[in-house]
């Protein structure tokens, strides 16, 4: 199955003396899904919480693979997953591993 999305990188910067703000840069990419799976977890809340275990290949261009450590999240089915882990790193793909809905910063509610 194909991907195509976005990619958040979130990276810190200083605005002014003392003071560091997150800013989200969010990037288009195309990739594979090599794995695609999903599970409820159990949460100590009312609900229980939905995750995913995708895998995605990604193909990376240059911006990504040297910044690939300002990776947060990616854009999948209209929301935004958390990046877990990446598994392989090597040119022209990384291969990226998704868990539960990210509620960070994003560019939308900087």
């Amino acid at each position: 199955m194909k991907w195509a999305g976005k990619i958040g990188f979130l990276k810190t910067v200083q605005t002014d003396f003392d003071v560091m703000e997150p800013v989200v840069e969010e990037k288009s990419y195309t990739g594979d899904v090599i794995r695609n799976n999903r599970r409820w977890e159990t949460s100590s809340g009312i609900n229980d919480n939905f995750v995913i275990s995708n895998a995605l290949s990604v193909v990376a261009d240059d911006y990504m693979l040297t910044n690939f450590q300002y990776m947060r999240y990616v854009t999948w089915q209209g929301a935004k997953w958390k990046i877990k882990s990446i598994d392989d790193i090597s040119y022209p793909r990384l291969t990226l591993q998704l868990g539960d809905i990210y509620n960070g910063p994003s560019p939308s509610n900087q």
